[in-house]
């Protein structure tokens, strides 16, 4: 156990030293990994709790007829867009939810692209940098130890922001094309949903009345007819 923490020291003295050779361009690099990596998972975590793929088309097929047995995250979302009496009133529903819930996935998935933009810009500005440090160096030193060791920073410092910048960039342009799938996937589960639920309200508002059946009239009635019609006669007095 001791050796695996010494030997992670070792690593954590040497990539923070790579990580100091760098210069001030590797503190903007970490500012934008932390934000965009930040949005990323919060986006993440947020898709995942909608629940849209753990539950099965035909539960909440189900669920819209039956109120009493919705759960978890369907099942509030359920509650939220079926409460309308008319199919406007589920589309003002709907575009409700869209509002509320797709347009925040959307403005961090923005700011997380403009991040994944910006980390290799950071990169080539630390290059640029570096670069002007190290003719800077040329350009006062004499040729010595100390010459030499500031071009070695100096180009140090270019290319460890270079390459910094593209390995945070790469990491997070997958991740946020990831983010963009599962978000899609998402915004179609709510269109399918729509189109289910103004579908069964509309046979619902246009189900056609059932007539009401009359009584047979059968030879039972026929006979009663009769045998009354006869117990009236024999009641009538008899005229003289």
């Amino acid at each position: 156990m001791n050796a695996v923490i010494e030997q992670f020291m070792v690593l954590w003295q040497q990539a923070l030293a790579i990580w100091l050779s760098g210069g001030w361009a590797m503190i903007a690099i970490a500012s934008i990994a932390l934000v965009m990596f930040s949005l990323g998972m919060h986006v993440y975590l947020r898709l995942s709790g909608k629940g849209f793929t753990s539950v099965r088309e035909k539960t909440w097929r189900h669920w819209i007829n039956h109120p009493n047995e919705r759960k978890g995250p369907i099942g509030e979302l359920l509650d939220f867009v079926t409460g309308g009496n008319s199919i406007k009133d589920t589309a003002t529903f709907f575009d409700e939810l869209r509002a509320t819930e797709i347009a925040p996935f959307d403005r961090d998935l923005r700011v997380m692209k403009i991040c994944v933009s910006a980390a290799p810009l950071l990169g080539l500005l630390g290059t640029v940098t570096g670069m002007l440090a190290t003719f800077a160096a040329l350009a006062s030193g004499s040729g010595g130890d100390k010459t030499m060791g500031l071009v070695a920073e100096g180009i140090s410092e270019a290319l460890v922001t270079t390459e910094t910048g593209l390995v945070i960039a790469l990491p997070g342009l997958f991740m946020h094309y990831l983010l963009v799938r599962k978000l899609e996937r998402y915004k179609a589960f709510l269109a399918h949903l729509e189109a289910v639920c103004t579908q069964k309200l509309y046979k619902k508002l246009h189900r056609p009345q059932t007539p009401k059946l009359q009584p047979f009239y059968t030879v039972e009635h026929e006979l009663e007819g009769q045998r009354s019609y006869l117990e009236q006669e024999i009641e009538l007095p008899v005229s003289i």
